[in-house]
């Protein structure tokens, strides 16, 4: 949301600026130019880059427009889950989460939190360490080891697509003066005619020069940038899990598990202990409600 906020910024301030000195609005629309100037963009994205970093530039371009999904209540919803999910493997055994580790989509478990479920490089991020953990013989280290090794490859592709789009931001000022050139090629084919002829083509050559600058400096480059700063977050709410799934392997108790996942939360998105413990204590009171519940349900149906 803030970056579409800041590209109407950036186009009121350009177009607005250029109105207070009178300038005509309408030399601004170069149609011709935009082509040359998009299209050889478009163009460049295409022949340096494969398919799957292709896909994954479009994939951070929308979600550089629709904004960070790493809010506070999207960390305090995972540690909810890990507490409720630890203590279930506490309480009923690591067999009681098996199928639900197994088909994510499928658990009931699982479909109280659908953002989980629909994010599948999460999913399998979490479900894959916690078959490790259930598996048992298998030391924290070692689980450690390959949960980094999954964060740097995810990462290590989120990062190839961040360098493609501000490899196109880099080259946006020079096919800008391509544009610029193919325009002066133009005017002086028109040398023998009207001055305002002449005006008008030597202007559309400076729009060319213009829009590459501005689509450089004014929106191409400040998307990778939040690109780059979206993957950060990404990586860190990884770094989250990690913390929380190696510390209930190593045998630390599911409050103090998600308590330590806390603590690894950024600064600014992180919940204060209160807040935290008051989800927590509420994921608690409704799994002693279930469990108190099943066993009542049993008499009933023996006596029936």
């Amino acid at each position: 949301m803030f970056a579409i906020v800041g590209i109407l910024v950036v186009l009121g301030a350009v177009i607005g600026g250029f109105l207070m000195e009178h300038g005509p609005i309408r030399v601004l629309m170069q149609p011709s130019e935009a082509v040359i100037i998009g299209g050889a963009a478009l163009g460049t994205l295409l022949v340096a880059n494969p398919l799957h970093i292709l896909k994954g530039v479009m994939s951070g371009v929308l979600s550089v427009l629709k904004g960070s999904k790493f809010t506070k209540k999207r960390y305090l919803d995972s540690l909810k889950m890990m507490y409720d999910m630890f203590n279930k493997i506490r309480r009923d055994g690591p067999n009681s989460v098996e199928s639900d580790i197994e088909a994510p989509d499928k658990s009931k478990f699982f479909a109280a939190y659908p953002d989980f479920v629909k994010n599948h490089h999460l999913c399998d991020f979490v479900c894959d360490t916690m078959r490790m953990v259930l598996m048992g013989g298998v030391e924290a280290f070692d689980v450690d080891q390959m949960i980094e090794a999954d964060m740097d490859v995810h990462s290590h592709q989120t990062e190839q697509s961040v360098t493609a789009l501000s490899s196109v931001a880099d080259s946006l000022p020079g096919l800008g003066i391509v544009a610029a050139v193919l325009g002066v090629v133009m005017t002086m084919s028109a040398l023998g005619g009207p001055p305002e002829e002449i005006g008008k083509k030597v202007a559309a050559a400076l729009v060319g020069t213009f829009l590459g600058i501005l689509m450089c400096y004014g929106f191409i480059g400040p998307v990778a940038s939040n690109l780059g700063k979206l993957a950060h977050e990404e990586h860190e709410y990884l770094h989250v899990l990690r913390v929380t799934m190696i510390a209930f392997m190593k045998g630390s108790s599911p409050l103090l598990a998600v308590e330590m996942g806390r603590r690894a939360i950024p600064a600014h998105l992180r919940p204060g202990f209160n807040e935290f413990e008051k989800h927590c204590k509420q994921s608690g009171t409704a799994a002693a409600a279930s469990a108190e519940a099943a066993p009542a349900a049993e008499p009933a149906a023996a006596s029936s």
